[in-house]
């Protein structure tokens, strides 16, 4: 059965019965996405359930056989539904990292976390766990990983989907500026949300909070990042191109001068996105400590469309180079 099979049957299945217990619960189709998901996991059905419905959803269950999928089948086809969930949805925060993002983010942490044999990895802006997921997806047992999340439904769904794919990720329902559960770790990996967060007076807490209005959220998540990683550890972070020249910029800079190094900016493709005051870049950056490199010349690129194979194997090559000689050093 080819693997495209694979993801549509699952969709299918998860789509309908969404569907069904969106209607019977009166619930949103993300709410219903997450009840679906615990059916799934726990292969039981909840016993306040119509005995309609429930003939209904044993039937569609019946469809797929979840142990003969890969992680990467379970996780696509639960994303399209969490796609058409958040198209229904329309909240501003609610955004999924595109997969080609979320792959090359898993090929940067490889490179930063060679040296390592086991590490440990945050992401605290979880959502529903989909950059997570593709990220732990390229790695084995080696990874110990956590997730913060501020949205209790985008966080349940998180944690179907990490069960669902067999990774061990400790999921924490929280604010993320405000103080973490979590030890120091060694990568934080995150997709950040854009726009202002509106607790001021947990703001005037970081370096980087500003006097007048509220403070960018995306600014905060990064300088808390840094408060929890280890010394020497690494940042790899979605960010808005104009990251440094909003009017907040100067406090950013400012803060990272003191902290942190920045080893490179990635620029991504255009095509991703519908609009261009949405496009994004990934920022890397290692805090300060003992290990940390002080790269010759930071890494500047501007990636090509994810399609166009020969100019991305191209650039690939470059950054592969740029990773040797740099990390060498450290």
């Amino acid at each position: 059965m080819s693997s495209l099979s694979n993801v549509e049957k699952l969709f299918t299945v998860i789509d309908q019965s969404s569907e069904r217990i969106k209607q019977e619960e009166e619930l949103t189709y993300l709410e219903a996405l997450v009840d679906t998901g615990e059916n799934l996991f726990h292969q039981e059905i909840p016993e306040d359930v119509s005995q309609v419905t429930k003939a209904f959803l044993e039937k569609e269950y019946a469809k797929i056989n979840l142990d003969t999928m890969g992680a990467e089948e379970i996780r696509k086809a639960f994303q399209l539904a969490v796609l058409k969930g958040m198209k229904e949805a329309i909240q501003p925060h609610h955004a999924m990292t595109p997969d080609a993002v979320g792959l090359f983010v898993g090929y940067l942490v490889q490179k930063l976390m060679q040296q390592k044999k086991e590490f440990v990895l945050l992401d605290p802006a979880v959502g529903s766990g989909n950059l997570l997921t593709t990220v732990l997806n390229q790695f084995g047992e080696e990874v110990q990983s956590f997730g913060v999340e501020v949205d209790e439904t985008l966080l349940r769904l998180a944690w179907i989907v990490a069960n669902l794919q067999k990774h061990n990720v400790e999921l924490y329902h929280q604010d993320s500026i405000k103080p973490l559960y979590v030890d120091p770790v060694d990568i934080v990996v995150a997709d950040l949300p854009v726009g202002f967060y509106p607790g001021d007076e947990t703001a005037k807490e970081f370096k980087v909070f500003a006097e007048k209005g509220h403070t960018y959220a995306h600014h905060l998540l990064i300088e808390q990042s840094i408060n929890y990683l280890k010394e020497s550890g690494f940042g790899v972070f979605l960010v808005p191109n104009s990251l440094f020249s909003s009017e907040q910029a100067h406090l950013l800079q400012d803060m990272l001068k003191e902290r942190a190094v920045i080893l490179g900016m990635i620029q991504l493709p255009m095509s991703l996105f519908k609009q261009e005051s949405h496009a994004k870049s990934i920022l890397l950056l290692q805090k300060n400590g003992e290990h940390t490199i002080k790269p010759k010349q930071a890494l500047l690129v501007n990636l090509p469309s994810f399609s166009k194979k020969q100019a991305m194997g191209s650039i690939m090559s470059q950054m592969n180079a740029w990773f040797s000689s740099e990390l060498k050093r450290s």
